[in-house]
């Protein structure tokens, strides 16, 4: 059996509101990571994927639980872990050179040694010939080489890889994704287990053993596939399309339930997260999947490539769909609902009072808003008072952001019109004046 490096046993984590009040980011995560093995974690943004890689790195503490390395407690930052990071995490001025020897001179290594792994580094990552440049003179695929040259040259036993690819585009980070692998596959590094958290199905099922789906709200692993194949792999073997589709299955099944750990159907709540999407995106797949060639109905993968969107995009998408009562989602794929139809063939002016419609009766928030509005004697509210309010489930950012979503689905049901100057939500005129 694979001897278990990291060992994450009940773990929670929560951080404080703005308003004071503790949200739970983390609860009851269990998790083993183990030698010779690489792990990938799914889940929407928010869910917590990258506060757990940062508890295991000894970056941050956990609230309780155990976390373990070698059967040893982590307190501070571990020794054999290191953490690539989605922004690259360059110090702009220092050269390649440089920033890739931080580490080393961290822990005191003598000049010359921490030269020369440093240079070997660079080597390996491909960046041979650039030790003397600084970060802005490089592209981002070449920066995220830097970032993991500095992952690297610690030697590490365990590497966390935290959207590492997502920020560059896709070409290239197929490339970068490809010479970790190959490096990992030849033993050309000391790594003995890696995880990585991802947004990328496709990247998940490439590159992983195993695939881990995070819940949100609090953030928990919901489900767990094995995957059992050599590398490197072929995205277009049956084999790989099939587990694919099988991860998308698990994904859409959480996208379902609002990504509560529950098998029962969950009614979203007032202070629940909303989907991160946009008016465009939904009508553009609800047309697209009432048209030729889907019918009413498509795998998600195949929809993904389409539309030309990425899987966590078109997740967050389907999400909305299935909220507001367009579209259903069984198996990894989606169907047009009857009112999803009668949606696509409507006219505009028909499209925005059914779009009204499912809001008031699935939005909770939405809903809240326009109750507030039309027992105002004004009309008008503020956007803080509902800050304030989702500030109590949600961080100050998802707050906003939410707020912000609640705020453009219901002006496009002509539920509420909002002032972008004042900050204001009011009625729309022509029911104010009533």
């Amino acid at each position: 059996m694979s001897t278990p490096i990291i060992e994450l046993s009940s773990v929670a984590k929560s951080f404080r509101s703005a308003d004071g009040s503790a949200r739970s980011v983390l609860e009851d995560v269990n998790f083993t990571l183990k030698e010779g093995e690489i792990v990938a974690l799914l889940g929407q943004s928010g869910s917590g994927k990258s506060t757990m890689l940062r508890i295991m790195a000894g970056l941050i503490p956990a609230d309780s639980g155990r976390v373990m390395y070698h059967d040893m407690p982590i307190y501070s930052a571990a020794r054999g872990i290191s953490m690539v990071f989605q922004s690259f995490a360059l110090f702009p001025w220092l050269t390649v050179q440089k920033n890739v020897e931080l580490g080393l001179e961290a822990q005191g290594i003598p000049v010359a040694e921490r030269e020369e792994r440093a240079q070997k580094a660079i080597e390996m990552i491909g960046l041979s010939g650039f030790e003397g440049a600084l970060p802005r003179e490089l592209s981002g695929g070449m920066r995220q080489r830097v970032g993991i040259a500095r992952a690297l040259v610690m030697e590490p036993e365990v590497l966390l890889m935290d959207e590492a690819f997502s920020a560059l585009d896709v070409l290239t980070g197929e490339q970068l994704r490809e010479d970790i692998l190959d490096l990992w596959n030849k033993d050309l590094i000391p790594t003995k287990a890696i995880l990585v958290v991802s947004h990328n199905i496709e990247e998940a099922v490439m590159m992983a053993d195993r695939v881990l789906l995070f819940s949100s709200n609090p953030g928990r692993v919901r489900a767990e596939l094995a995957i059992e194949l050599p590398h490197p792999r072929s995205v277009e073997s049956p084999i790989v399309r099939s587990l694919i589709d099988k991860v998308y299955a698990l994904m859409s099944m959480g996208a379902v339930r609002s990504d509560r750990f529950s098998d029962k159907e969950h009614k979203l709540q007032l202070g629940d997260r909303l989907p991160e999407t946009d008016i465009n995106r939904i009508e553009g797949i609800i047309d697209l999947l009432a048209d030729e060639p889907f019918k009413g109905r498509a795998d998600l993968p195949l929809l993904a490539e389409e539309s030309e969107l990425n899987d966590n995009e078109l997740l967050e998408v389907a999400r909305a769909l299935t909220l507001l009562g367009f579209a259903q989602l069984t198996q990894g794929d989606i169907m047009i609902t009857p009112l999803g139809n009668e949606y696509a063939q409507a006219g505009n002016a028909e499209r925005h009072e059914i779009f009204g419609k499912q809001l008031t009766e699935n939005v909770p928030l939405v809903a809240y808003i326009r109750h507030g509005l039309e027992q105002d004697p004004s009309g008008d509210l503020p956007e803080d008072l509902f800050i304030r309010l989702l500030r109590f489930t949600l961080n100050e950012v998802e707050a906003e952001r939410v707020l912000s979503v609640a705020i453009e689905w219901g002006r496009y049901g002509d539920l509420f019109e909002y002032n972008f100057n004042t900050g204001v939500i009011h009625l729309p005129k022509d029911e104010k004046n009533l």
